[in-house]
């Protein structure tokens, strides 16, 4: 053997002065790149504003109907989404062909889709503006055109109507959702995806008007404010600590009467403050070459700041946020009380675990607070899905392209078939096939207990209920003694000023062309890009650069931690005090579980026919197990077709009866078996049904131990006279 071999080759000597030298022009024209693209988000910053900051759409729009010609006139406007698959249709496109009138004086070009569900996406309007949801191809508009459905989308202006509130705005969504039945009126009740806040104003449009939405998905979103585990979730300490909802009426005073959402983006900034102040910087820097189109685009979104009244802010932090009165039932709305528990279409929550704004506890344990047990969901005919994530950021926003790709494809992909489920919760598993770009999903059954055990326990909400009481109390005496002298010294002209003044808009202003200092940039620009030199990824020098970029990225993260700690010791301290709750602690809602399965339902377990026959053997068979393939809902629609007595029910009677039939086989499931042979007396028809059983079991390409034994019970059940 050639021990030369085994000697490994001399280290190359590193010529350190000319690393020195290459590292040094590199980063000098770095330097000179990042700051142009600074310079470019400042002007994008200011021609959004100057465009009036529509959406960030890549999708072509119509607006359908604009918000400040209903009566009380809103700044949310109804848009259809234009379908990219026929090459983008445009009004050029539309001339040619047949349309015909749409609610608010527009036309149809696409009447040849009005039987497929349409879909209503709102997004959040937390101090940024709309469009996220469809800022790439890949996206919810992008997977719910490929998959041929109608898309609409409620968007707003940046600046409110004087005096608008929540109310105008949640009955103007209404009358949104009601133009588009009117539109599709041989389709069923759109579907309505709410991503972050708009899941919680979507969720009180389901909870008011259950009869005119279709399934809902609630992306990111939060409903239960108070949950959190210890140690990780921070940002709900924060209405606490700043005393409740006083200060918002205090910017809102600063702001002549409306609230600058550049506020909620710093409270959103602030709760990574290595990703705002360095790694994100940082990045762009490291990666000018490669990074500036993405960080602009999504800069142009981030920076476009929307307006909200005093009356919009106050409502929604006092009762949502301070006072987490949605999901105790007492949320009042107008002259009427909203309650959850009114929710009757299908729910599906995705949620992740990475979600630092809204994380899974806040995402899902109003489930549990609700409705108390999985057995109460099951007796009030609900059916509730959540699908979760393990590392993805907040829903609402940090959205990638492989995350439509997969998770928002296949939500979309079953929003159909959820409605095929029987009354229960359930969790919605996605897995990877051995193809690229192919996810089998199934639908496994789960209890109240499994959303609890996200948690650390409810215990720690009990402090929160001092901090609603308290909450009220500041607000009172900042309103009724400290807001009216505010008052006297803010104009239109001064609360511009206040604006403008903000950290967020003077980091977009300051390196735009509006600041003379960034005129020289023009002319090193094209010199830098002539002579562009990047450097070696393995310069000793740039190595140390990530070093030093690394340890500056975990001492923020270090103060983050030490901060996030003292200010949850402090809200504890405060808030759990026994004097403090015993000055400040309101009684806590009550939720009496109660029986809403239909009387008539449970007393029909031997009335009906064919039909009915059926649809509760496809319910016992598809349900053998604690999990659901989805192939086996598709099978649904199948059957369907191959009978003539099922195929002229329409789908919301097919859908009902299945309810019925569910409730029917949770009450009494022994008796609902046994009266198969009353309910199917041919037995013509009764081999059609066992052929129908059979295929159900095998829709998921194998029959089970368990599916066997129903097979041989229905089997029995269809041979007694």
């Amino acid at each position: 053997m050639n021990n030369s071999s085994q000697i490994s080759s001399p280290m190359k000597p590193v010529n350190y002065p000319g690393s020195l030298m290459d590292y040094i022009v590199d980063a000098g024209q770095r330097s000179v790149l990042y700051l142009d693209v600074l310079n470019q988000r400042g002007n994008n910053y200011l021609k959004h504003i100057q465009d009036g900051k529509p959406p960030v759409l890549t999708f072509d729009y119509e607006v359908i109907i604009h918000g400040k010609a209903l009566t009380p006139p809103v700044n949310f406007s109804l848009a259809r989404i234009c379908d990219r698959r026929n090459g983008g249709e445009n009004k050029r496109d539309a001339i040619r062909e047949k349309r015909t009138p749409l609610a608010g004086g527009s036309v149809d070009h696409t009447a040849d889709k009005r039987k497929k569900r349409p879909i209503i996406i709102v997004d959040p309007r937390a101090g940024h503006g709309p469009g996220i949801g469809g800022s790439k191809r890949d996206s919810e508009i992008g997977m719910a055109l490929d998959q041929g459905y109608p898309v609409y989308f409620i968007l707003f202006d940046a600046d409110p109507i004087p005096g608008q509130t929540f109310t105008d705005v949640h009955q103007a969504q209404i009358a949104y959702i009601e133009a588009v039945i009117s539109h599709h009126p041989e389709a069923e009740k759109p579907a309505i995806i709410g991503n972050c806040q708009a899941g919680w104003a979507a969720a009180l449009i389901g909870a008011d008007r259950p009869d005119i939405v279709g399934p809902m998905v609630f992306n990111g979103s939060p409903l239960s404010y108070w949950a959190g585990v210890d140690g990780k979730n921070p940002m709900r300490y924060r209405g606490g600590l700043v005393g409740g909802v006083w200060a918002a009426s205090l910017w809102s005073d600063l702001g002549n009467g409306v609230f600058d959402g550049a506020h909620l983006v710093s409270g959103f900034e602030a709760l990574n403050p290595a990703n705002t102040y360095w790694n994100k910087p940082y990045n762009l820097y490291s990666h000018v070459d490669s990074e500036k189109q993405r960080y602009l685009d999504f800069e142009r979104w981030w920076n476009g700041f929307f307006m909200m009244t005093r009356e919009e802010i106050h409502y929604i932090i006092d009762n949502l946020f301070v006072g987490n009165k949605l999901e105790e039932g007492k949320l009042e709305l107008g002259d009427r009380k909203i309650d959850l528990k009114n929710l009757q279409a299908p729910v599906l929550v995705f949620a992740s675990s990475g979600d630092n704004i809204t994380p899974p506890q806040q995402a899902l344990n109003w489930i549990a607070k609700v409705w108390r047990s999985e057995e109460e969901i099951r007796r009030r005919q609900q059916v509730i899905v959540y699908l979760l994530h393990d590392t993805i950021g907040h829903l609402g926003i940090f959205v990638s392209g492989k995350v439509s790709k997969k998770e928002h494809k296949e939500i979309i992909a079953s929003i159909d078939l959820i409605e095929y489920l029987s009354p229960g919760l359930y969790e919605m598993v996605i897995e990877d096939q051995e193809a690229q770009g192919i996810y089998n999903v199934r639908f496994e059954e789960r209890g109240i207990k499994d959303i609890l055990a996200l948690d650390d326990g409810l215990g720690d909400e009990e402090d929160f209920r001092s901090v609603a009481a308290l909450s009220e109390f500041n607000d009172y005496w900042y309103r009724t003694t400290a807001s009216p002298f505010v008052r006297m010294f803010i104009n239109e002209g001064t609360a511009e000023l206040i604006r403008q003044l903000h950290p967020l808009r003077m980091a977009c202003t300051a390196f735009s062309d509006a600041n003379p200092m960034m005129m020289p940039l023009k002319f090193i620009m094209p010199m830098v890009e002539e002579n562009r030199k990047p450097v070696s990824p393995d310069n000793p020098f740039a190595v140390l650069e990530k070093n030093a970029a690394k340890l500056i990225s975990d001492s923020w993260n270090l103060y983050r931690d030490v901060r996030d700690q003292a200010q949850e010791f402090w809200f504890k301290t405060m808030y759990g005090n026994p004097w403090i709750q015993s000055i400040f602690k309101p009684e806590p809602g009550r939720r009496e579980a109660e029986s809403v399965c239909d009387p008539q339902w449970l007393e029909a377990v031997d009335k009906g026919g064919f039909a009915e026959g059926v649809v509760r053997i496809m319910l016992k068979m598809a349900h053998a197990g604690e999990s659901l393939q989805r192939r086996v809902l598709q099978a649904y629609d199948d059957v369907i077709e191959t009978d003539d007595r099922l195929k002229i029910l329409k789908e919301p009677e097919f859908k009902k009866m299945i309810r019925q039939q569910s409730c029917i086989l949770v009450a009494d499931e022994e008796g609902a078996l046994k009266a198969l042979s009353i309910l199917i007396p041919d037995q013509k028809d009764r081999a059609i049904a066992l052929k129908i059983a059979e295929r159900i079991a095998l829709a998921d390409q194998a029959i089970t131990e368990q599916e066997e034994n129903i097979l041989k019970t229905i089997r029995q059940a269809l041979a007694d006279n």
